[in-house]
């Protein structure tokens, strides 16, 4: 169902007791953020923030559950969505025998075609008010994290136009405050933003830029979703909205946006001028990714509506509202995998603690030897997926890709690591922080198939009746650093460190897996000492943001494998700056702390930075400058 403006969506949301009214002043700067994490970590409702310091409302955590996502999306079940586009699919490649079969086809194209955006002439109710003085500084502008680099836009839905084709793209991408009318966009590596900005600065030209605000929450779930170059966005959000998005030429610049939107800022980047230091900022990772420098976006005006809500969301150490845009994602897009590239999938699951390209989890339906690598290969070359870390496949007879327990029992049923594992190298997500380069790391496959005869080429496990009695003691004679460990699934072993050098760390993992005692332990990995190594959770959001797969890759034989999960520094050959973790201030949780009765969230949710806080490293967002 379409929405006409961000007020249209949270009336649903009342009706469906999905949002809480917060009529209390709450500052921008860390406060919403603070009471948001508490709430959306909790499973907790969309929030309204009424009492801004400014004119504008703030909605945040609109799309934090399965529920709100599904309402967002005008839809019963995510799964609805790639139902069907499928259902579409069959409709109109499927052999046409006859002509009344080929007539019957003609709805079904008008549908389709019902759902391109239009453009209509005259004004839009995101241009009832016209500032052409414009203040970014007006609208209520997030500061999430204490050591951001200062305010950010986190949910802008940003336009831009291939200056030779015309053919517009809709991505999301921060936005950094810096002046009234000046700021910065983060067009990372890799995205088809970046592609129009380097063509405009071939040719010489400054480039229209267009952010809106609100509008269909369809808009912002369309601008994140992975589509293929020169595919529009607003024919997914026409698909899913089952109604044309109409769009309206901006005021001053010379691009279109939806009419529906709450705000607008227009504006331009002039590709001859420096670029601008962008950063830090508090990421989905979980890290802050670090300052890097990005092109100015100036702004020439500032429309909206005259009831326009200011939207937001905040990214950090998950599960935040982003699990369930990349939820929503994950589901809407097993269609056209399944179509176009690999038939065989049956389900996949992008867990949230592992940022959603640190790990997927792809079930298929096996039927030939080695299919399991065939279906890496594949996906590792299919738009955004090529930014997977660890990719791991398992077939028909596995459990519920989301029942964590059976499944990790399933794998290491399977896996052996000497036969199923495929390390490669490729391109990385750029906020990956454990890459020895930018954007360029190592990659893990883990086929956790059934093993038909043809795959069957290496030696049992050696068998041995049970591991040592002081698994503890047994490991901290061999090394001395280790603080404290465990076994997970009776085959993995994970130990927390106060690691002195990887050269010790990689002898230790030798020593200890050719124990005769840990003959059944598959995979080891080492912890900082401050993780808490019985978080199953806290293990995996960690350990595979700070691993790079071949750089941290300390023992391969014996059908084990090891990996340095821990921080990294230039003492040991690491030579970009390492991250802190996302967490607030005493004193921002004092606050929140001490107001929280008046807030009409219930009973008391304690922070949790007071949990990860401990990760941190001094102070500031970077944990070690690791110059060369």
């Amino acid at each position: 169902m379409p929405y006409n403006g961000l007020n249209d969506f949270i009336n649903t949301l009342k009706l469906h007791n999905e949002i809480v009214e917060i009529n209390e002043y709450i500052n921008p700067v860390l406060e919403i953020t603070e009471i948001t994490d508490r709430v959306s970590k909790n499973n907790g409702p969309a929030l309204l923030f009424k009492n801004t310091g400014t004119k504008f409302p703030l909605l945040i955590n609109a799309y934090g559950s399965k529920k709100r996502m599904e309402l967002a999306l005008g839809v019963n079940e995510l799964d609805d969505i790639p139902k069907e586009i499928e259902s579409l699919f069959k409709d109109l490649t499927h052999p046409k025998t006859s002509f009344w079969e080929k007539l019957k086809l003609l709805p079904t194209l008008k549908d389709v075609a019902g759902f391109l955006p239009k453009t209509k002439k005259g004004k839009g109710k995101c241009q009832e008010i016209i500032d052409l003085s414009p203040n970014i500084f007006s609208l209520p502008v997030l500061q999430s994290w204490p050591y951001d680099g200062g305010r950010f836009l986190t949910l802008p839905v940003i336009h831009t136009k291939d200056p030779e084709t015309g053919i517009r793209n809709v991505g999301m991408y921060r936005v950094q405050l810096f002046e009234p009318n000046l700021c910065a966009i983060h067009w990372q590596l890799h995205k088809v933003s970046r592609k129009h900005y380097e063509k405009y600065k071939r040719l010489e030209k400054k480039m229209p830029v267009a952010i809106t605000l609100g509008g269909d929450p369809s808009y912002a779930y369309a601008a994140t979703a992975p589509l293929p170059e020169n595919v529009d966005e607003y024919l997914l959000a026409g698909f899913i909205r089952k109604k044309a998005v109409k769009l309206v030429k901006c005021i001053t610049q010379d691009i279109e946006v939806p009419e529906d939107a709450d705000i607008v800022i227009e504006g331009f980047v002039d590709p001859e001028e420096l670029l601008a230091l962008e950063g830090p900022f508090g990421d989905h990772t979980g890290f802050y990714s670090l300052p890097d420098f990005y092109p100015k976006f100036h702004i020439t005006a500032i429309t909206y509506r005259k009831d326009a809500v200011f939207p937001a969301t905040i990214v950090g150490i998950p599960p935040q509202e982003d699990k369930w845009l990349g939820k929503a994602t994950e589901r809407i897009f097993i269609a056209p995998i399944k179509m176009t590239m690999v038939p065989e999938i049956i389900d996949m699951n992008l867990p949230a603690e592992g940022v959603f390209h640190n790990m997927a989890i792809i079930k298929i339906h096996k039927e030939f030897p080695g299919q399991a690598f065939k279906v890496m290969n594949a996906l590792w070359g299919a738009g955004q997926m090529m930014f997977t870390k660890i990719m791991v496949i398992v077939d028909q007879n596995a459990p519920d890709l989301n029942n964590y327990p059976e499944l990790a029992e399933y794998i290491l049923k399977q896996w052996n690591p000497e036969s199923d594992t495929l390390i490669l190298q490729g391109p990385m997500d750029v906020l990956d922080h454990s890459a020895p380069k930018m954007a360029f790391g190592g990659k893990l496959g883990i086929d956790a198939t059934e093993k038909m005869p043809e795959e069957i080429h290496i030696k049992p496990f050696k068998k041995h009746s049970k591991h040592p009695e002081n698994i503890h003691k047994t490991i901290k004679k061999i090394y001395p650093a280790t603080k404290n460990t465990t076994i997970k699934f009776g085959k993995i072993l994970i130990i927390s460190v106060e690691k002195d050098s990887k050269i010790h760390l990689k002898n230790a993992a030798k020593n200890i897996l050719q124990l005769p005692e840990f003959q059944e332990i598959k995979l080891l990995i080492f912890l900082d000492k401050e993780v808490d190594i019985e978080d199953n959770l806290f293990v995996f959001w960690v350990a595979t943001n700070n691993t790079d797969i071949r750089n941290d890759l300390l023992f391969y034989e014996d059908n084990k494998i090891a990996f340095d999960c821990t921080r990294k520094t230039a003492k040991e050959g690491f030579h970009r700056d390492w991250p802190n973790p996302t967490t607030m201030d005493e004193k921002t949780i004092k606050k929140i702390d001490e107001i929280w009765d008046k807030l009409n969230l219930g009973e008391f949710i304690p922070s949790p930075s007071l949990k990860y806080s401990k990760l941190n490293i001094g102070k500031g967002a970077i944990a070690y400058k690791n110059d060369i």
